[in-house]
């Protein structure tokens, strides 16, 4: 432990380069993994080490001692004002909140009244705002979800955060939690953790201000940057190139980090043909930090300035309308809706609210929408609140349903997509920072445009309207709160962006894909007719468009009143659309197809009288077909007319009167047969109706709120642009495909379900699977050989099988392992030597009961071999160099002693601990700095070369004076270190 804090900066120290920090938070189970970590951990690595504990505030910590016994790095208990250092271990103390500020550790006593606390939360956010791409945040075992705050800080602010595997951790929900928030670059063991800490310490992106500018640059080429904004926005849609640059070069520099890549060449090329690469790439460059209430003094004064304004001559029954744009998880919107409340408790009425919420993350926009958070993302919420707008669910606290209710959250592009309109306040926060000057005018004109003339707009506190005052006028400078200028301008609205065109070269004619998608859809269809039917019909898309006209539809088919429209339901002849939804709606569900008969269409006879009608019976044939250049859905529907049954006259009431009951004719059977098997249609029909309402009533809520940002948004775009009246009659018409997702959603589980039996079946790893009594319940392969297994064995007891392995009470360690639920490792070997590393787990079900153990063995046989090789080698080696009669020395490149050889000793008379890691010229005084030595030395690092024969006549303190002839040359560097090799040989 270091003796003397360091408790003063010196200006020297402020203006050092910055070095890499690791913020490391732990709780139950964390003294273990802290171990683990720092033994694999190397003592060079240049970084800075702070470990943050859960600690009884009552007792006195040995932390910091124990730890020290398992590194060579100094390990520090922290003190107020401790300079941290690289290379060195920080731990802190018991009852105290730490924080770093400027390089230098700061402490505070923990408050006694009754809290939540989050120490590792504080850390890691004053770590963040302090190293940025420099922080590094690392979660181990614990019990709550203290730390996944800070992380997604971390990550917000160029870090990278790492957190401890499920199966390695004592306790697990610390951990889990941070990578349930999606913020977690790696999963490792802890022991890998320090592998990977110690690769990516040598990275440019953390290891030095200086490569980290070169690294920067490298990323200046535009053309590069082009074709990653390319590839972003074929695969997502979002296009980032009027983005701020910077920006988008500090994500990618630190993408190119989390896989050692130093060259952005080498990093397109990863990302090409990388979907999970480019979606992690797109999360990253979305990532905002935000919290409820953030900035509590613009929250007061939106209750101050804006509501009131807002209320003032307001009819009773006029809605309040909000947009909340880039509203992330939710937490800003919330916060609005909760204060707008608080301020109308105290007012005489209540006029209704709508707040709309949106950001391009879908994934952000699904967590709003649930409005669960966890203790820790809540702890800015003052009691009161607490109580009146969460309530308490498991996992954490979730927003109550009548605020939900008030807050639609959709998906919204700012970039392209249409504006909200008629809008009293536009909440903007910390989303401008991202955006160059161009797109942040076009926003602002967007937000211009929807507000009402009494709007206002708030922006975040590092972002300003000040470039576009013709816009907005300021009313809060402190807090960014302006109003609209009335100032008419006009919108100009991209609905859609092309996605960058591909670079097409041919010295042959072009044919447009119109006409090429035409051919081959017509040509399709008319295979379909020549080899089944030839009656008439139509070819309609998935949305019931009708694409072609197939023969003289005529008679089944007429324009209706209104709006032109091609959709096939709307021109059907209203006897045959009932029959015509059905079959079609069979056809999608089951991909076969569906044929209709007994249906009548009536028409008037040619007379056209009303005493007499014409009937015609119909069949209807619907058939799927996939089209392979569009990998889509298009169906054939064929209308064909059956046999006659000929003219049904109908009699006046005196003719009936007056005649006598005849018996009912054969048509007459035929007729209620037909209208028999109708009704029976009909009621099979309304049961699918049913059925599928059932299945819409689940995604009800959301669908609701996808349809009203919809509408909302057409409903703007249609003060500007009539063409949009097509888009609202679009969005309505997806209603009638939202029974698909369930569909979906099961054949999806099918597929997953399949996958894991052929990843368990396939997998080359010996795993046994136990059930609570010890019965086999399920075993691979390789499992089989070790464990003298068949298939039939499956349901026996575990006891009655002989097994491979040379290990006793195996049965007692599997019992033991479902008894206490800790895990049980050991190295085995089978009975004919071989190796394995094995693990016995329990066996977990999805409601989190133990039901048996899982045994893993993995070969480690060729691991043990070359461990006891390496052994040998190393044992040869030495024995070689301390045969040899000159003094041999090995130094690092900074000339600090590595080793030295018996000849060395003996020769110079010296011991081992005055030696090794001692500065070479520092030796015994100062005897070895002879300048000339020191050039060569110096020399032969920077050019690479060898010292050869150099003659050295010296008074040596111990053994007088001595010739010594020395020779010098460069090692292979090992393990990331270049050493020098020096032999002495004693002339005198």
């Amino acid at each position: 432990m270091s003796s003397k804090p360091k408790n003063k900066v010196s200006p020297n120290s402020q203006q050092r380069e910055l070095i890499p920090l690791v913020g490391i938070g732990a709780s139950a189970g964390g003294l273990e993994a802290f171990s683990q970590l720092l033994s694999h951990l190397p003592i060079d690595t240049g970084m800075g080490f702070i470990l943050v504990q859960h600690l009884d505030p009552n007792q006195k910590s040995l932390l910091s001692e124990i730890l020290s016994r398992t590194t060579q790095m100094p390990v520090h208990e922290v003190e107020d004002g401790m300079v941290v250092e690289p290379n060195q271990v920080y731990v802190i103390p018991p009852n105290q909140i730490m924080t770093i500020s400027q390089g230098v550790l700061h402490l505070t006593t923990r408050p006694k009244i009754p809290k939540i606390m989050m120490s590792i939360d504080q850390f890691f956010l004053s770590l963040a705002a302090e190293r940025g791409n420099k922080a590094i945040g690392v979660i181990l075992s614990g019990g709550d979800a203290d730390g996944s705050l800070g992380l997604e800080a971390i990550k917000a602010s160029g870090g990278i955060t790492f957190a401890q595997s499920e199966s390695s951790a004592q306790v697990n929900n610390m951990p889990n939690t941070a990578i349930a928030m999606g913020h977690i670059d790696f999963i490792l063991p802890p022991g890998e953790i320090a592998e990977k800490l110690a690769s990516i310490s040598r990275h440019p992106y953390v290891a030095s201000s200086v490569t980290n500018r070169a690294s920067t640059e490298s990323l200046e080429v535009s053309d590069v940057l082009s074709k990653i904004f390319r590839l972003l926005q074929v695969a997502t849609g979002v296009d980032f190139t009027s983005y701020k640059h910077t920006t988008i070069k500090r994500r990618i520099s630190r993408r190119m980090a989390l896989y050692r890549l130093e060259k952005i060449d080498d990093y397109l090329h990863y990302l090409q043909g990388n979907d999970a690469e480019l979606q992690a790439l797109y999360q990253d460059i979305l990532i905002n930090v935000t919290n409820f209430f953030r900035d509590a003094s613009a929250f007061e004064a939106l209750k101050e300035k804006v509501f009131p304004s807002l209320l003032r001559n307001r009819p009773a029954d006029s809605t309040i309308r909000i947009w909340v744009a880039g509203c992330s998880t939710g937490e800003e919107a919330y916060s609005i809706a909760i204060c707008l409340l608080e301020f109308l408790a105290h007012h005489p009425y209540k006029p209704p609210i709508q707040i709309f919420a949106t950001d391009v993350n879908e994934i952000a926009i699904e967590k709003a929408r649930l409005g669960i958070y966890q203790p820790n993302q809540i702890i800015d919420v003052n009691p009161s609140r607490r109580e009146r707008f969460f309530t308490v669910v498991e996992g954490g606290y979730q927003i109550n349903k009548s605020v939900r209710e008030l807050c639609i959250f959709a998906r919204q592009n700012l970039i392209c997509d249409p504006p909200f309109s008629r809008l009293d306040l536009i909440s903007c926060r910390n989303v401008f920072i991202y955006f160059g000057t161009s797109l942040q005018k076009k926003v602002l004109s967007m937000f211009n445009y929807g507000l009402v003339p009494r709007g206002f707009l708030m922006l975040g506190t590092s972002e300003t309207v000040g470039e576009f005052p013709e816009l907005f006028s300021s009313i809060d400078r402190k807090n960014k709160i302006y109003s609209k200028q009335q100032n008419p301008i006009g919108l100009n609205l991209e609905l859609k962006q092309d996605i960058y065109p591909m670079d097409t070269s041919s010295s042959k004619p072009t044919v447009t894909r119109r006409s090429i998608n035409e051919l081959e859809l017509q040509s399709l269809a008319d295979q379909i007719i020549l080899q089944q039917y030839a009656p008439v019909g139509v070819v309609i898309d998935a949305q019931l468009e009708i694409l072609q006209f197939r023969g003289q539809t005529g008679a089944y088919l007429e324009p209706s009143p209104g709006r032109a429209s091609l959709n096939l339901l709307n021109m059907v002849k209203e006897e045959l659309r009932m029959e015509l939804r059905t079959a079609i709606q069979q056809a999608q569900q089951n991909g076969q197809a569906v044929q209709k008969e007994g249906i009548f269409l009536r028409e008037k006879n040619s007379l056209n009288t009303p005493e007499s009608f014409k009937s015609r019976q119909i069949r209807l044939n619907v058939i799927p077909f996939k089209w392979t250049a569009t990998n889509q859905d298009y169906f054939l529907v064929l209308f064909e007319d059956l046999p006659n049954l000929g003219t049904i006259e109908t009699e006046s009431k005196s003719n009936r009167r007056h005649r006598s009951k005849p018996k009912q004719s054969s048509g007459e059977q035929e007729q209620i047969r037909l209208l028999q098997e109708e009704l029976r249609s009909t009621k099979a029909y309304l049961q699918s109706i049913i059925f599928e309402q059932q299945s819409t009533n689940q995604d009800l809520r959301v669908a609701n709120e996808e349809i009203l940002s919809s509408n909302e948004e057409l409903q703007s775009t249609n003060e500007e642009l009539q063409t949009a009246k097509e888009e609202i009659q679009a969005t309505n018409e997806e209603l009638s495909t939202i029974n698909d997702e369930l569909y979906r959603r099961n054949a999806f589980s099918t597929e997953i379900s399949n996958d894991l039996q052929n990843l368990l079946g396939n997998i080359n790893i010996p795993i046994l699977m136990l059930e609570s009594d010890l019965r086999i319940r399920r075993f691979t392969a390789t499992a089989a050989h070790l464990f003298n297994l068949i298939p039939t064995d499956i349901g026996r007891s575990f006891g009655d099988i002989k097994h491979n392995l040379n290990i006793a009470n195996l049965e007692k360690h599997i019992s033991d392992v479902i008894n206490t639920l800790n895990l049980y490792h050991q190295e085995v070997q089978d009975l004919e030597g071989h190796w394995y590393d094995l693990w016995i787990r329990p066996y977990r079900t999805l409601d989190n009961r133990i039901d048996g153990a899982v045994i893993v063995l993995v070969d480690i046989d060729t691991l043990k071999y070359s461990a006891e090789q390496v052994k040998i080698a190393r044992d040869y080696a030495e024995a070689i160099v301390e045969t040899v009669r000159q003094s041999l020395i090995v130094l690092t490149k900074d000339f600090q002693i590595v080793k030295a050889n018996q000849v060395f000793y003996d020769t110079f008379d010296i011991s081992p601990s005055e030696t090794q890691d001692r500065q070479f010229f520092e030796l015994n005084n100062g005897q070895w700095n002879i300048p000339r030595l020191r050039l060569l030395l110096e020399e032969l690092l920077i050019e690479h070369t060898e010292i050869q024969n150099f003659k050295i006549e010296h008074d040596f303190e111990n053994v007088g004076r001595r010739i010594i002839l020395l020779n010098a040359r460069i090692m292979p560097p090992l393990e990331g270190r270049e050493l020098i090799l020096l032999a002495l040989e004693n002339i005198t």
